[in-house]
C-alpha cells in the first residue's frame, strides 16, 4: 500500500510541475464566477428536488440577468415592483430616459398656418396696423376666413369703403369689420377710387325708342330705365330665334366701352327693381344667384359680338 501511495504522489507532483505557474487570483476577479457558481448550485438543488413533471427552469444566459419571482415566473405577493419595472428587470436592460428638451404641445396652441392667421392675437394686431382704404366695385360676400370652409356672414354693397389689414390668402383679402373684427372678401372687386354713383330709375324715356309689346314686362322696365338714364343709346335688340331672346326674356343694349360698363353696373345695381336675372358684358357675367361673387369671367366664344364687347346683354325673370 505504501508503494502505491508513493507512486500516486510522484505522479501528481510530475503533472503539476508540467503546468504553467499561475498568479494567485485576486478576490474581486473571483467574485463574479463564485456568484454564478452559487446561483447555479441553488438552481441545481431546486431542480433535483422538484417533481419530474415540473417545467424546466431557464437559467439566465448572462451573468448580469436577474431572476424575478419564483420558478413559475410570477412576481411574489407583496412585491412593490411595477409591471414596467418587472419587464425591465427580466430583460436585464434599464428603461430609456425621456427625450430631453421635448415639450408637450398645448391642446390650445394653433397647429396650422390658417389657425395662426385667424388667432385672436393675430387678428387684433392686423386691425391695429390696418391703413389701406379701398372701395368695393360689386356687392361682395363677407367670410370669416380665406378658406373655402369659412362661414359666410353677410354681404357688403358695391361702392362701400373698406379698410384693409394687408393680409391676403387664396384670392381673398382681410378687411376691418365692426371696428373689432375682420372679414374676408374677394380681392378682384376692390378699387382705389370711389365708383361713380349709380343713377336712379323712374324717369321718362325721351329719345323715342321702344321695345315690342310681346316682350316681358321686365324687359320693358329695363328699356325704360336705361333709356331715361342714358338717352344717347338708341338701339335695343329683343326678339331673336335663340334662347331667352325667343321667349321675350332678354334685351341687348347696343353700346361699348366705358358707357357700356356704366350701363351694366346700372342694371346690376337695380336688378331687384327691374326683375333682372343676369347681365353679360365684355366676356363677364353677373347673376342674382351668385351675386356675392361679383363679375365672373366667361369662356371665349370667338367674336366681339359673341363675347358681348359691343352690347350689354340682360336676361330677366
Amino acid at each position: 500500500m505504501a508503494h502505491h501511495r508513493h507512486k500516486r504522489e510522484t505522479n501528481a507532483r510530475t503533472l503539476l510541475g508540467s503546468l504553467p505557474r499561475l498568479r494567485p487570483a485576486r478576490p474581486y476577479v473571483l467574485a463574479a464566477p463564485l456568484a454564478i457558481a452559487a446561483t447555479l448550485g441553488a438552481v441545481s438543488i431546486g431542480v433535483l428536488g422538484a417533481d419530474a413533471t415540473t417545467a424546466e427552469i431557464a437559467v439566465p444566459a448572462r451573468p448580469d440577468a436577474v431572476v424575478v419571482g419564483d420558478a413559475s415566473g410570477a412576481v411574489p405577493r407583496g412585491s412593490t415592483l411595477s409591471r414596467g419595472s418587472v419587464d425591465r428587470l427580466e430583460s436585464g436592460r434599464p428603461s430609456a430616459p425621456p427625450a430631453a428638451g421635448k415639450k408637450k404641445s398645448s391642446p390650445d396652441a394653433p397647429e396650422t398656418a390658417l389657425e395662426r392667421l385667424l388667432a385672436p392675437e393675430a387678428v387684433a394686431e392686423a386691425i391695429a396696423g390696418a391703413d389701406t382704404k379701398r372701395f368695393t366695385t360689386e356687392a361682395l360676400n363677407l367670410w370669416t376666413g380665406p378658406s373655402e370652409s369659412s362661414t359666410k356672414t353677410g354681404v357688403i354693397d358695391a361702392g362701400e369703403p373698406v379698410l384693409l389689414t394687408g393680409r391676403e390668402r387664396d384670392g381673398r383679402v382681410e378687411i376691418v369689420w365692426a371696428k373689432t373684427q375682420t372679414r374676408w372678401v374677394t380681392d378682384d372687386y376692390l378699387t382705389d377710387e370711389k365708383p361713380p354713383a349709380i343713377g336712379a330709375i323712374g324717369a321718362d324715356c325721351t329719345n323715342g325708342t321702344s321695345v315690342p309689346d310681346g316682350v316681358s314686362a321686365n324687359v320693358k322696365k329695363v328699356h325704360a330705365a336705361v333709356c331715361a338714364a342714358f338717352p344717347d343709346v338708341t338701339t335695343y335688340g329683343t326678339f331673336r330665334n335663340d334662347g331667352e331672346h325667343s321667349q321675350g326674356l332678354a334685351v341687348d343694349i347696343m353700346v361699348s366701352g366705358a358707357e357700356g360698363t356704366q350701363i351694366a353696373e346700372f342694371v346690376r345695381a337695380h336688378s331687384a327693381d327691374l326683375g333682372v336675372n343676369y347681365v353679360i358684358y365684355q366676356q363677364q357675367i353677373w347673376s342674382v344667384e351668385r351675386g356675392g361673387e361679383g363679375w365672373r369671367g366667361m369662356d371665349d366664344r370667338g367674336s366681339v359680338t359673341a363675347n358681348h364687347f359691343d352690347h350689354v346683354h340682360v336676361t330677366v325673370f
